[in-house]
């Protein structure tokens, strides 16, 4: 069986792949952006820079250990003699 083509098809084709890479470009464009604005707010903050840090830390360790507890609450139960 050969497949059939159109004309359109090429042009179809080339305009996603042209879309996608607009769409690649669009999104490199904002985290660069994104990147160098935390950068010059750290440089000109380092100090909220820290804290905003340890906060994060804090919290991500918190919920580890919340997670852990959690966890150890639970007891299977006991096997039964026969």
């Amino acid at each position: 069986m050969a497949t059939e083509t159109t004309p359109g098809d090429d042009t179809t084709t080339a305009q996603a792949t042209a879309e996608a890479k607009s769409f690649i470009a669009q999104a490199q464009e904002k985290v660069s952006g994104a990147v160098d604005a935390t950068v010059t707010a750290v440089k000109e903050h380092p100090v909220a820079a820290a804290a905003i840090a340890a906060g994060a830390a804090a919290a991500v360790g918190g919920a580890a250990y919340a997670a852990t507890q959690y966890r150890g609450d639970k007891q299977a139960p006991a096997k039964s003699k026969k």
